[in-house]
Order: structure tokens, then C-alpha cells, then sequence
């Protein structure tokens, strides 16, 4: 991985690619490099230093949730509503320790760099090759404990609480998985899983859940299996019944996280039922080319899973189909504004919208390396080390003048919405007033 520092200005790159624009830009960005926050210094050489293990997790903690367990009645969804509706104190204290006390910390501490949630890239490799996925590397090994335990013990003196394993595939290393998660629960952290299922067993769930993870994220794009969206429900069936299941047995959230690409559609609305039938939320992306140059990238040419803009009517159709459903009672992590903010993006139309990469959210790369966020993990600019950031607010800002009209993220889209302080109270009142019953994350105005 490249940190070099030059004096290389912004510029965008035109694309050479068929159907390279995704019918969204027809760019991409590199970063401008500017000297490292405080002057030229390397940072200090960690690999002298006795190198850190994770501990072994004790497991079971919870032996009497391991297993073909049924969930307590009074917890299962009940009166017609296929959601949860009941909400436990440990997970209410859960998410105020995770989310909340950080936020409030950082609205009130001096300075700019107040991470509230971690992206910790603990794989680069993946075991499925999507398509429209330039994420995984699968010449990269993954995260070693040292990096791992130092990366966690740095983030929890910064007061960040919520910590997202990344990949690749999170669970390649199911073992390591569980210890990252465990050793950051026992830290206070509030964690998530994001996986496509395929090596999500029921041993590994009941170890993952009993160390305390907070959600899991199961990316799927598609009911049955194709060779350009292999993230499909049917090859995890039954791991996936048996995660729902086991929610009401852990106290932990499930979602399904869907790209919406030109070829699946109808996969949307199939997927998009089936998630409210068994009572979990859903989260929508907008199908995005790379940002930077991905050499590794291997399906560039010719992607079937573009959006062009002949396709565009389509997608409106199931935009309008998902803010309707929304708008019905569908617990969806988007927000119908944001969902309505997909049609401007696709189109190219999409502004500033107050981005908190850098400042409120982080990624730590396989290797301890730092970058604001997804899109810039493999830019060559240095943003520092765990335990040595380097992000420079002023940098951030230029850069962010390019970048926001062309990212959709919608996990930095939530974090802008609560930096404006009344639309935070807001919220938090509206839910209070409801005994927090039905929370997903999406925000209104």
C-alpha cells in the first residue's frame, strides 16, 4: 500500500470504460496530496515492539443461549406486527454507551477528531467475486492481533464506541472474528458484523452473538444465485432462519444490506418482502463504480451491473415502490428523504451534504493504516496510523468539495443529519416518546 507524500493537485481522470460511468459520473478522483499534518515525520516503527495477542475468548459465556434454543415468548413480535416489539435494557444501555455518550463527547470536546464508529478492515480477502465488489484484494492478508488489539485500544481512548468489522469476508477467519469482536465488547464497544452468510454456521453465530455483537449485517443482492451477484438468500437459507432466530435469544439486530443494481431489480422487491415478513430492517445502495483507480479491479469493462441511463426509469419505479413501502411501516435504515436522494445521485445532481469522514468516522486498513473512509481506502494520501492520525481538517474539506457530490454513503449521510443539533433532539425525543420501540437507524426531518 502506498503513503508516499507529493504535491499532486486534485485533478479528475476521464474513464476509457464501457459503460464506466454507471450512469451516475463519468470521473474519477485523486487525492491532493498535501505535507502531513505537523510537518514530515514518519511515524514511529511499531514493528520493534513486542508484538500484542488478542485473548482467547471463554466461551460459552451464555451456555444457556447456545444452541437449537427457542426465544423467550414475551420477546418474539406479537399483535400482527412482525417486528420486534420489545426492547431489552441491555441493549437500550448497549446503544446509549455506543452511540449517544460518543456523540455527546464530541459535540462538546475541542477540535475536530472525534471518531464515533470504526470501519476495521480485518480481511481484505473475500470467498465470492461480485461483480460490481472492487472491495477485497485477495493478494492482502488480513489483520494480525497486534494490529488489532493496538488499533481497538487506540480507538477506545479516542472515545469511539462502535466498531464495524469489514472485508472482504469478515468470517473467513471465524476464530480471529470472534476474538476482535469479543476483546471489543469487553472494551465497551458496540459491534457489527457485516457478512454475506456463506460462512455464517450456527457454531459461528452462537460464538459471535454470545461475545456480544450488537448487529449483523447480511449483505445480499439477490434471491437465487447468479455469476455476477453470487451474495444471494437462497445458498444461506438456513443460517439465515436460524440468525433470526437466535435475536431473540442474543438480543442482537439483523438487516439485510442490498446494492441496487440494473440487474436485480425485481430481487429488490423480493428481498425487500421477505426482510419485513421475518420483522428485520433493510439498507439500500445505489449501485457506485470505484472513486479511485482499483488495478485489481478485474471487472471494469463491460459490467452488467452498471446503471446507465436508459435504466434509469426502472430504478425511479423501484425507488418510488421501496419510499412507498417505507412510508407503509417497512423498517428500512434509509430514510424516505434519503431513498428520494438516490433519483439526484444517479443523475449526477447530488450536493454537499456536510460528509463527517475523517472526523467522526475512520477506517483502519488490514495493515493499521488510516483513511477517512470506504471510497479513499486505497488512496495514496497518509492520513497516519492507529495511534497516530494525521487528518488534516483543511485537506478533508477540499477534498470532500470533490468526493461528496459522488459518494452515497449512507452510514456518513445519518452522521452529517445528527451534526446538525436540532434534527439529533428531534429524533431522540420522537423514539424516547415511542419507549425506543422500532429504532433502525433512518432518520427524518
Amino acid at each position: 500500500m502506498k503513503t508516499e507524500i507529493d504535491d499532486k493537485l486534485a485533478k479528475t481522470l476521464p474513464r476509457n470504460e464501457v459503460n464506466g460511468n454507471n450512469g451516475i459520473h463519468g470521473w474519477r478522483t485523486t487525492i491532493q496530496e498535501l505535507p502531513v499534518l505537523g510537518g514530515g515525520t514518519s511515524p514511529k516503527d511499531s514493528s520493534l515492539a513486542v508484538p500484542f495477542s488478542l485473548p482467547v475468548p471463554p466461551f460459552p459465556r451464555h451456555p444457556e443461549k447456545c444452541g437449537n434454543v427457542e426465544p423467550d415468548p414475551k420477546l418474539l413480535p406479537r399483535d400482527g406486527n412482525p417486528y420486534r416489539t420489545s426492547v431489552t435494557l441491555p441493549m437500550i444501555r448497549r446503544a446509549l454507551r455506543g452511540w449517544l455518550y460518543p456523540y455527546v463527547g464530541s459535540r462538546v470536546k475541542a477540535g475536530d477528531f472525534h471518531p464515533i464508529i470504526s470501519y476495521l478492515f480485518t480481511e481484505s480477502k473475500c470467498n465470492l467475486d461480485c461483480h460490481y465488489c472492487w472491495a477485497y484484494d485477495n493478494r492482502v492478508h488480513g489483520m494480525t492481533e497486534d494490529v488489532a488489539r493496538r488499533s481497538i485500544d487506540w480507538l477506545h481512548d479516542t472515545g469511539c464506541r462502535v466498531l464495524a468489522l469489514m472485508g472482504g469476508e469478515v468470517l473467513l477467519r471465524p476464530q480471529f472474528a470472534h476474538k476482535v469482536a469479543d476483546y471489543a465488547v469487553q472494551k465497551g464497544f458496540w459491534v457489527y458484523v457485516p457478512t454475506n452468510g456463506r460462512l455464517m454456521r450456527p457454531e459461528v453465530i452462537d460464538r459471535l452473538a454470545d461475545a456480544g455483537v450488537a448487529t449483523f449485517n447480511l449483505a445480499v443482492d439477490s434471491v437465487a444465485e447468479r455469476k455476477e451477484l453470487p451474495k444471494a438468500l437462497q445458498p444461506i437459507r438456513r443460517y439465515f432462519d436460524y440468525l433470526i432466530k437466535k435475536q431473540y435469544v442474543y438480543d442482537f439486530s439483523v438487516f439485510f444490506n442490498i446494492n441496487i443494481t440494473r440487474i436485480n431489480l425485481e430481487d429488490v422487491r423480493q428481498l425487500t418482502e421477505i426482510a419485513h415478513d421475518v420483522g428485520i430492517a433493510t439498507d439500500y445502495h445505489l449501485n457506485e463504480t470505484p472513486m479511485l483507480e482499483q488495478p485489481h479491479f478485474r471487472h471494469n469493462d463491460g459490467n452488467s451491473t452498471y446503471i446507465a441511463p436508459e435504466d434509469w426509469p426502472q430504478i425511479d419505479a423501484v425507488v418510488d415502490w421501496l419510499i412507498e413501502k417505507n412510508r407503509s411501516g417497512y423498517k428500512m435504515v434509509n430514510s424516505v428523504r434519503r431513498l428520494q436522494e438516490m433519483k439526484a445521485f444517479m443523475r449526477g445532481k447530488l450536493q454537499e451534504w456536510n460528509c463527517r469522514a475523517g472526523q467522526n468516522s475512520i477506517i483502519i486498513r488490514t495493515d493499521g493504516s488510516l483513511a477517512p473512509c470506504f471510497p479513499m481506502y486505497n488512496a495514496s494520501k497518509y492520513w497516519g496510523v492507529a495511534g497516530q492520525p494525521c487528518f488534516d481538517s483543511r485537506q478533508l474539506l477540499d477534498m470532500k468539495v470533490n468526493c461528496q457530490p459522488h459518494c452515497f454513503s449512507t452510514l456518513n449521510h445519518n452522521l452529517a443529519y445528527c451534526y446538525d443539533a436540532s434534527r439529533a433532539i428531534r429524533w431522540v425525543f420522537k423514539q424516547a416518546a415511542r419507549g425506543f420501540h422500532g429504532t433502525t437507524g433512518s432518520f427524518e426531518d
